[in-house]
């Protein structure tokens, strides 16, 4: 920015010149628009049944605690099953499990964790499993789409709606000989609609835990082998 603020003095005792009014200089041509480089093709996913990688998934969310923070937490413990066509977002599907027990919570006071999953809260006594199972998948973009399903949770099952972007993926690499695709997911819902109200702020006050709930997820799945994959050496 220093070095411009001298040339704009200049430009401006020009202008104030006599010489300037007698003697214009032509303006440079305007610079020809830069051709944007083209995205590199696709790699070619193979359709199939591809599973969670554990070790690379996350599954958050927020909920707001008196108007003042994101309350964020997550689940440990869940899996996943998706049928995949990259080609056919129609016939591609979603099956998810959460262990509602395996909820982490940032520095919990003693005896916090134990009131979240008890009968006021998600009741994991009661209700040992959340499941998600996709209705529909459909594309919004050449990376995006959205993937409704029914979330049972609390004993409840409702349609939720998850706003999905597709990493990418590959065929297979010589240190992971199989099929690899990678998404990030966000939805909301309201926990009230499931059966869990307790706490909810009082209408036009932020006392309390929110009744939205964000969800963030973070997901890598592994599918079919790659076609040239070593075989496996034999028992010895």
């Amino acid at each position: 920015m220093k070095s411009v603020l001298p040339v704009v003095a200049l430009l401006a005792l020009a202008a104030c010149s006599p010489q300037t009014a007698e003697k214009k200089a032509e303006a440079p041509a305007a610079a020809a628009p830069t051709a944007t480089a083209p995205k590199p093709p696709k790699a070619d996913i193979p359709a199939g049944d591809y599973t969670l990688d554990k070790a690379h998934s996350t599954l958050v969310f927020r909920v707001s605690h008196l108007g003042f923070s994101n309350y964020t937490a997550a689940f440990g413990s869940f899996d996943a099953k998706l049928k995949f066509d990259q080609n056919n977002a129609g016939v591609s599907a979603l099956e998810a499990t959460i262990d509602p027990k395996s909820l982490t919570i940032p520095s919990p006071p003693e005896g916090f964790l134990a009131e979240l999953t008890g009968a006021q809260w998600l009741n994991t006594a009661t209700y040992p499993a959340i499941t998600f199972k996709s209705t529909k998948v459909e594309t919004t973009g050449p990376d995006t789409g959205k993937v409704t399903g029914d979330l049972t949770l609390h004993g409840v099952t409702k349609p939720v709606t998850l706003d999905v972007t597709y990493n990418g993926g590959y065929a297979g690499h010589p240190m992971d000989p199989h099929a690899r695709v990678g998404f990030s997911a966000k939805g909301t819902f309201k926990r009230s609609d499931f059966g869990i109200a307790y706490g909810v702020p009082a209408p036009g006050t932020t006392m309390g835990v929110s009744d939205e709930v964000q969800v963030t997820i973070e997901s890598e799945f592994s599918g079919p082998a790659l076609a040239t994959a070593p075989a496996p050496a034999p028992a010895a």
